[in-house]
């Protein structure tokens, strides 16, 4: 079965760091790119970077540029994103996502993950 699933969503405190894991299952993780959106109550998914199945970072969320990070095990078939000064602006719905070529736009991946909540807030 080809899915994708999340984890380590979490409620952290402003300033925090938080790592979210994105396992594949039925297929292999670095064949393809994996793009990261979030999704915020009352807003629509907004894409926040994309990793290139050659490993290259594109940052479609200028306000995470410095802050987010992303590495992968290749043995675990699974990529992290490391998250660190977070803000309140950050809380949303997390969802990591595969496609073939990197993208901003969420029709263009055809694989999601179910999403994880991350919470910052004091």
């Amino acid at each position: 079965q080809v899915q994708l699933v999340e984890s380590g969503g979490d409620l952290v405190q402003p300033g925090g760091s938080l790592r979210l894991s994105c396992g594949a299952s039925g297929f292999y993780l670095a064949d393809y790119a994996v793009g990261w959106f979030r999704q915020a109550p009352g807003n629509g998914r907004e894409g926040v970077l994309c990793t290139t199945s050659g490993g290259t970072n594109i940052y479609y969320a200028e306000s995470v540029k410095g802050r987010f990070t992303v590495s992968k095990d290749n043995a675990k078939n699974t990529m992290y994103l490391q998250m660190s000064s977070l803000r309140s602006e950050d809380t949303a719905v997390y969802y990591c996502a595969a496609t073939r070529a990197c993208s901003g736009s969420a029709p263009t991946y055809h694989c999601w993950s179910q999403g994880t909540q991350v919470t910052v807030s004091s």
